[in-house]
């Protein structure tokens, strides 16, 4: 028997290095196996995949393309180079690599599975689960190709079949971190958040360092309104290096009014959106930050990296021959939820001799009033929700679909991916989500004068169109409880100024706050009725509110109450102070229908100026405000003119039967109008262009 030469001693200590982790130790012996041999195939691969390792993917690529010149045809080196072609941006190369592979060795289960995860990126995900598929028909026990096929089966939004396919990937590897992983994030899709908790800490049981579990249970925590320990989760996603989890853990600080250290990490995540070194949903930017400029930067580089036009439209350019425009409506949130009780009266109010409307819900069917009276508005209503993003936007091209109408932009459950594969000729954003879509397939936004200026063109990818009077829909069919409580039954004092603000807790900012405290301070025996939310809320406000020199028990906090209640109760109240920069928007609409005027602030985003344009449209403009200074002198004037206070309420009392927000017919007939001068450009074959109707 021959001894092993110098050489392959060499490598062998390099592979046993290598295999421990001792990279610069493999680096070294892998270096001096060249020195001797500048063509030794497994240093050059070796090396290349060292680099990789490290992050250096131009360097690793340079290293495998030397190796595979030594042996052009090796599959090790070819899937390496695929796998290092993606991880470096460049999914073309990769796919040309795989491509290559499969021609020399089409059995290959390794090349399929990385093969389908570059299609699957690419959001061409039948073609990568032919390739799941084909790696299972060579190994059907290959536990990582049946977790492949489960990922892409969660992203093509079909959860129940993803379920199977992972229990199979376990079923072969009952350790595979990863499978439970995949099976949590379905159970968010699925809102079963107990499950979802249980699968990430299995996941976290295997692999403590699972950064993507560490964030999903963040996720789920949040969702269980759990916050502090959502926080707590996102800081070791974060220590992981989940840059995604810092918009996330702001988030839910500001859910619980944790303002400590909140501007300086607000400048962290701004500085990392801007600098595409943090991904931010961009409805968490909303919050965030108060410029339309870096709104615009987060919502391009969220669609840039997560839902970008598809390579082929499915709309070509046809000119549908209708009798009637046809309108199809998309949401998730056709049930309890703000939107909808906003949106369900403009949906019975369309002219249905000139508009065809279709209903499209890929949210769930919670059996409700709400759903069904959203349900019987349409003529046609799809619930969708096990459907996949294709196979929805299949559908809207096959109704022929003039106008498809997104009602959720980036908000929770959005799937923007069914208008990025333009399946209808013009497509719209609406009321859901007051920002830049960031998206060159939404062309229109829906807005008004004085919410969203043209001068604000520059900060949006759709162009603007002004409805006369305002943005929002609302419903004239809102019931208010007919029975009016006393303050006693409500926990406010028998006497008293009752200021109150009905907003989320995520919109309160610490400067507004100490404003509010300074309102408390100037008015004897006022109190500030708020939202109840969570504990932490109440605990958090009652120490930011002890800080000012305020007893918590000028604090009220409201239960949450269906929404005829809420309305009765509200009537208590004597003055609503809106939240500045992220102002009123459904709960604003609520507070006047119920009789109570709002003071508000006009800010510089779609955001900051939602209840500005709601006080024009009820005909009280004077409660709007261009600075804090000018706020506070005016809410304490309120609160200490009692003729004053009365006058406004006597206005809007009078006003809300006739005034423009609460037309559901007249704001009908004005969207309709809009949607008629969008299909009537687009018949002439102009592009979309600004327009007020």
């Amino acid at each position: 028997m021959q001894a092993p030469s110098s050489s392959s001693q060499v490598l062998a200590r390099a592979f046993a290095a290598h295999q421990a982790g001792n990279l610069g130790q493999a680096e070294l012996l892998y270096k001096l196996v060249l020195a001797s041999d500048k063509k030794q195939f497994d240093a050059l691969h070796m090396l290349g995949i060292i680099e990789g390792q490290r992050g250096n993917f131009a360097a690793g690529l340079y290293r495998l393309k030397e190796a595979l010149s030594v042996r052009p045809n090796s599959i090790d080196a070819l899937i390496n180079l695929g796998r290092m072609q993606s991880e470096f941006g460049d999914d073309s190369a990769a796919i040309a690599t795989y491509e290559k592979v499969l021609a020399i060795a089409p059995q290959s289960p390794l090349a399929h599975i990385n093969f389908g995860i570059v299609l699957s990126r690419q959001r061409r995900y039948e073609e990568a689960l032919l390739h799941c598929d084909a790696a299972l028909g060579v190994a059907p026990n290959f536990a990582e190709a049946w977790n492949r096929r489960a990922n892409v089966l969660s992203d093509m939004k079909r959860p129940l079949e993803a379920l199977e396919s992972y229990n199979s990937a376990l079923r072969f590897q009952p350790n595979l971190a990863e499978a439970y992983l995949g099976q949590a994030n379905v159970f968010i899709q699925l809102e079963r958040y107990d499950k979802a908790l249980a699968h990430y800490q299995k996941a976290l049981a295997i692999k403590s360092d699972l950064s993507d579990a560490w964030y999903g249970c963040g996720r789920t925590l949040f969702e269980l309104k759990r916050y502090e320990d959502a926080i707590a989760a996102y800081d070791k996603a974060i220590l992981l290096n989940a840059d995604y989890a810092h918009s996330a853990r702001l988030t839910a600080k500001l859910e619980i009014c944790d303002w400590n250290n909140l501007e300086a990490e607000c400048a962290v995540l701004i500085k990392g959106t801007t600098e595409k070194t943090l991904k931010t949903i961009p409805f968490r930017m909303l919050a965030v930050s108060t410029s339309a400029a870096v709104q615009l930067k987060c919502a391009e580089n969220w669609v840039a990296d997560q839902c970008p036009p598809a390579r082929k439209s499915l709309w070509r350019g046809e000119h549908y021959r209708h009798d009637r425009i046809r309108i199809a409506y998309l949401s998730a949130d056709m049930n309890d939820h703000p939107i909808a009780y906003s949106i369900a009266g403009l949906f019975e109010q369309h002219d249905r001799s000139r508009f065809e409307v279709t209903g499209i819900s890929f949210g769930p069917d919670r059996d409700s009033a709400m759903r069904r009276r959203i349900k019987g508005a349409f003529e046609r209503f799809a619930d969708v929700q096990h459907k996949t993003d294709q196979e929805i936007a299949d559908l809207i091209r096959a109704l022929e679909i003039d106008i498809a109408v997104d009602l959720m932009g980036h908000t929770r459950n959005a799937r923007p991916e069914i208008l990025a594969r333009r399946p209808s000729p013009i497509q719209v954003s609406y009321l859901g989500y007051l920002g830049t879509m960031g998206a060159k397939y939404i062309d229109y936004v829906i807005a008004d004068k004085v919410a969203l200026p043209f001068d604000q063109q520059k900060y949006y990818t759709e162009k603007i169109m002004h409805l006369p009077d305002c943005f929002l829909a609302s419903d004239d069919r809102m019931t208010i409880a007919p029975d009016l409580p006393s303050r006693r039954d409500v926990g406010l004092p028998a006497e008293g100024f009752v200021f109150c603000s009905f907003n989320d807790s995520y919109k309160l900012r610490r400067p507004v706050f100490e404003l509010w405290m300074r309102l408390l301070h100037s008015v004897e025996r006022s109190v500030l009725w708020l939202v109840e939310g969570n504990a932490s809320v109440v605990a958090n406000l009652r120490r930011e509110g002890e800080r000012c020199g305020i007893d918590d028990g000028r604090l009220i906090f409201a239960p949450r109450l269906p929404l005829s209640r809420h309305l009765a109760r509200q009537r208590l109240a004597d003055l609503f102070l809106d939240t500045v920069p992220y102002n009123a928007g459904a709960t604003g609409a609520a507070a006047l229908w119920a009789g109570i005027p709002i003071l508000t602030m006009v800010g510089d985003t779609f955001v900051g100026r939602m209840a500005a344009s709601m006080l024009h449209a009820v005909g009280l403009p004077d409660l709007v405000t261009k600075s804090l200074q000018d706020y506070e002198a005016l809410g304490l004037r309120i609160a200490t003119e009692p003729g004053l206070c009365a006058s406004l309420k006597d206005k809007l009392a009078h006003s809300r039967e006739t005034c423009p927000l609460f037309g559901t017919a007249r704001f009908a007939r004005s969207i309709e109008a809009a949607y008629t001068t969008m299909w009537q450009n687009r018949q002439r074959g102009d592009p979309p262009q600004n327009f007020a109707v």
